[in-house]
Order: C-alpha cells, then structure tokens, then sequence
C-alpha cells in the first residue's frame, strides 16, 4: 500500500494519539458517507492500536450506512457532562467548530486535531491537517494508518472504500483521480467488498423515499437560460410521501444529470422546522458550489457543496437564486 499524498506531515496527529489517555472522535452534523466512513475507520484502527476511543456526534447515523462496523457504538445527541471530556479530540471532515454542535467548554485544556479535505475549513483545531488534494477525509485516515504503521482490517477497508466512494460520488467526479483508484483497489484486496457497499448505499431506497423523489421530481424548475436546476422538499411532501430527511439523499443527482444544467440545487426543510433549510448544490463542469456555499455560511468541495439557512421558503429561495445568478454570470 502506497500513501495517496506521501508529503502529508502526520507526525503531530500521529504524536497527539499516542500520548493521549482518552480519545473522543466526532464529525460534523447531519454526518454524510465521509464523515462517518473516516470516523468508524479511525475507531477500528485505534482499537487495533490499544487506545480505547470513543464515538459522539450531535446527530445519528443515517439508516445506509449502519451496517458498517461499529456503527451502534457511535453516541448521539446531548454531549456528556463537561467533566467527561477526553484529552483528545478528533474531528473528521468538519469545516467549522460550529458545525460539531459541541460545547466549547469541552475544549478548555484539551487537544483538538482537525483533520478535513475541505479547502473552505476554518482551521479550527491545535492540530490542523487540512488538505484539499484528498478526495476525502476517508484518504487522509488511510495514509494516516500508513504512517502510523496500523494495519488496515477489512473492516477498516470497508469504512474508507465508503468514505470515497460517497465523497467521489460513485467515482465520477474529477477528484477520482488514478491514485484514488490504485487506493480502493489495496482497500479490496484488504477485504473491502463494493458490491454490498455499493447495495446498502445506493440500492436500498425506501418506498418513502421513491414517494418522496415522485414528489420532488414535480418541483423542478429550470433558470438561468436553462444552466441551473432547482427541486425542493418541504414538511408537507415528507408526510405525504412517508419519508423523512434521509430519503431525500441522492435527489438533487437526478437533476444534475438534465443535459444542459451546470447547477443544482436542492433546498429541503427539517422535518419539525420549516424556517430552517438545508441547501445542497451540485456542479456539473466549471462552475464552484463550494465558494457559493461558503459565501452563504456553508462549504463544501468545487462540485458539491451545502449551507443552511433560516427563513420562509419564499426568502431562502430568493437568497439563493440571486447568488447562484450571480455565480452562472
């Protein structure tokens, strides 16, 4: 096995781990395929190790990705007392402290590493290893094991094989480059299986979900001289459908592939809060969703990129019309 990027400096997050009596992994809310394929591959290969970690995230693990290993073992919800804390914490594919729902007085005489792919992070960490050349944060946990001299266990494959293969989307953007593919193949030949991964990711919809995309599907819209594509979900296409925020995972691909649209947009509401919407975009080619997130207090890589916004549907669609406009020129 071969590091995707051999002048990656680990030797201070390499350093921090050893030296560390507690271990407390985490990744950011509403946790995607990365988030969570880098966190419960870290937590094999600290087990392996001899560490004993453990796993919190402000939300759970959504319903396509629980059957990798350890996945029950990640807590959810309200953070434990302050005084629980651990010595290290390590955040995974996180752009912004903000965005891990964390106390901020679980930091006081702590050690936060900040691994992230992202070129939009806030570096937020005593520790920072954020590089954007990774396809995914589940590379960087792979080279990470490689030089730390942790083995990787078929199960650790199975974790990061789901980590790139969601945060390339499926292989097919640009970021999938021949190193990336040299990377899955050592991760199939460590026991990784894309079959079942690709099954329980991208072939397990639920009826909700095929309801609910029927529903989105007569949303659509098309602006910008024919460039951008919109859908959107609100409270009363969930409960119609049967759905909830997880099955609408995958919509916004459908419109991007219009012949024609470099931009898609999704905007979906939480299920118990109308005025709070999560917006997700997508780019075909040239055009920088994730600078356009970032302008709106999101982030995210060139072609894929979210925010959230706060409002009524009607002012976060105008918000975001006019600065996808903007951006299509």
């Amino acid at each position: 096995m071969k590091p995707i990027v051999p002048d990656t400096d680990w030797q201070e997050v390499a350093d921090a781990i050893r030296q560390a009596d507690s271990i407390l992994l985490t990744t950011h809310c509403n946790p995607d395929g990365d988030g969570i394929g880098s966190q419960l591959a870290l937590y094999e290969a600290l087990l392996t190790y001899g560490k004993k970690p453990v796993m919190h995230n402000r939300d759970g693990i959504p319903r396509i990705y629980r059957f990798l290993k350890h996945a029950e073992q990640v807590q959810q919800g309200d953070w434990p007392a302050v005084e629980d804390a651990p010595d290290l914490i390590i955040s995974l594919d996180c752009g912004s402290f903000n965005r891990l729902a964390m106390p901020e007085a679980y930091l006081r005489g702590k050690k936060l590493i900040n691994i992230d792919h992202h070129a939009s992070n806030k570096a937020f960490g005593n520790i920072n290893v954020i590089d954007r050349r990774y396809c995914a944060t589940g590379a960087m946990i792979f080279d990470l094991l490689l030089a730390m001299d942790i083995p990787v266990t078929a199960d650790i494959a199975s974790a990061i094989y789901t980590a790139v293969l969601t945060d390339t989307s499926r292989f097919r953007l640009a970021n999938a480059t021949a190193d990336v593919y040299r990377m899955a193949a050592d991760l199939i030949d460590a026991g990784a299986e894309p079959w079942p991964i690709s099954v329980a990711v991208y072939e397990s919809h639920t009826m909700g979900g095929l309801n609910v995309l029927k529903l989105c599907l007569d949303t659509l819209e098309i602006n910008d001289d024919g460039r951008s594509a919109w859908i959107y979900v609100n409270q009363e296409m969930y409960e119609e459908a049967g759905a909830n925020v997880e099955d609408t995972e995958g919509l916004i691909d459908h419109v991007r592939s219009i012949d024609g649209i470099e931009v898609a947009v999704l905007i979906r509401s939480h299920e118990s809060d109308d005025e709070r919407w999560k917006v997700n975009f997508r780019a075909k080619t040239y055009a920088d969703v994730g600078s356009l997130a970032s302008q709106l207090g999101g982030g995210g890589h060139k072609h894929a990129a979210g925010c959230v916004l706060r409002g009524s549907f009607t002012e976060v669609r105008a918000k975001v019309r006019q600065a996808v406009s903007q951006l299509l020129g």
